[in-house]
């Protein structure tokens, strides 16, 4: 009994699953297990919009896989092809209509476990950067998508590592670590003290390293303000440069000619030396005596330049004729004028007549004419 039941259960699902073949088959075409409806699923909506993702690498990647956006499914994958032209694969999905995105979103191939499904990341992209709404029948290009790397590589790049990468030496880079620090853990040990001196010496000045940098900064910019007259500088200095270029050989024959007379000046002066440390030291006793002279030599010199009537010598003939004016008055007789007193200031040129006006003397008995000397001041320097 149990058998018959068990038969007409699977001859009802082989017709249905017949039946369900056929109905497929009289609509557009059967092309698989993938046509089949399947339970569960993101539900998107009575109208999604398409997307059109281009990948290099779809993997493991197959139709109905789900589309997320922050790990929250939005839509799914609804065909995976490889046009004619071109190497990228085309990701096709439907995504729910309520769902605002970027138009310059991107789109990673991503795996919800060590061995989950695949399915397709959607999200913005870095921040500042979004532009736009991705709309139905957008394309997300290429250069816009990428994928995590597979467990398979992960484990072919651990077996890289540990097998033939540098994992199997770091026994021996540990052995002659420890065989070079034995036996200098003083050294060590200073040495570490003074990197810490060094960088706490650094951090005390980093305002002046800032300031530094800062400076080196202005004067990048200023130089490069003055770009176009340090140009000229150069292109004028070319010139000079090419002068020098063909001048070499002129200047190296004067820089050995310098050369050598240098070592002229230095046999001169080796072989002069003891004649003049002698001529110094007799002209030592000269500048002696000229010391000892002290300030009567240059009063006698005043004396010497300006001879014969100098001040000087007015303090030597004190009391004599030298402030004696004399005017002759003719018939009359002949009388003395005196002096002016050199505090005295004439403001004007009568006072000059008054001054010089003659007084008349009494003449002696003798009819010749004589003069008579005035008596002399006490102060006889006017």
């Amino acid at each position: 009994m149990r058998r018959r039941i068990a038969r007409r259960i699977s001859r009802t699902a082989v017709a249905a699953l017949a039946m369900t073949m056929l109905a497929g088959c009289s609509d557009a075409g059967f092309r698989g297990v993938y046509d089949l409806p399947l339970p569960g699923g993101a539900d998107v909506g009575d109208d999604p919009y398409e997307v059109t993702a281009q990948f290099d690498n779809v993997l493991s990647l197959t139709p109905h896989a789900s589309v997320r956006v922050n790990d929250v499914a939005v839509g799914r994958v609804t065909a995976i092809t490889l046009p004619k032209a071109g190497w990228q694969a085309q990701v096709a999905m439907v995504i729910d209509r309520d769902v605002r995105l970027p138009a310059n979103a991107v789109a990673r191939l991503e795996q919800s476990s060590l061995l989950g499904e695949k399915y397709v990341q959607l999200a913005p992209p870095p921040r500042g950067t979004a532009r736009g709404t991705l709309g139905d029948g957008a394309v997300i290009p290429v250069d816009h998508t990428n994928r995590y790397p597979e467990v398979e590589e992960i484990f072919g790049a651990m077996s890289m590592l540990l097998n033939g990468g540098g994992l199997a030496q770091m026994r021996t880079i540990t052995r002659e670590l420890n065989r070079a620090l034995e036996g200098n853990e003083p050294e060590i040990r200073s040495m570490l003290r003074r990197l810490n001196e060094f960088t706490s010496t650094l951090d005390e000045h980093s305002d002046d390293i800032t300031d530094a940098l800062d400076g080196i900064n202005r004067l990048s910019a200023t130089l490069n303000a003055r770009r176009r007259q340090i140009n000229l500088a150069l292109d004028d200095l070319s010139p000079g440069l090419k002068v020098l270029e063909d001048q070499r050989g002129q200047l190296m024959t004067m820089l050995k000619a310098l050369g050598d007379f240098g070592d002229v000046m230095r046999d001169v002066l080796d072989e002069s030396k003891e004649d003049m440390v002698a001529d110094l030291k007799a002209l030592a006793p000269i500048l002696r005596r000229l010391s000892d002279a002290g300030r009567a030599l240059p009063q006698s010199l005043e004396v010497l330049l300006t001879y014969p009537f100098t001040d000087e010598v007015l303090n030597v003939v004190k009391g004599d004729y030298l402030n004696v004016y004399l005017s002759v008055s003719g018939a009359d007789g002949t009388t003395i004028i005196p002096p002016f007193d050199q505090g005295e200031k004439l403001k004007a040129p009568k006072d000059w007549e008054k001054a010089l006006k003659p007084a008349p003397l009494p003449l002696p008995s003798v009819g010749t004419p004589r003069t008579t000397p005035r008596t002399p001041r006490s102060g006889g320097d006017n």
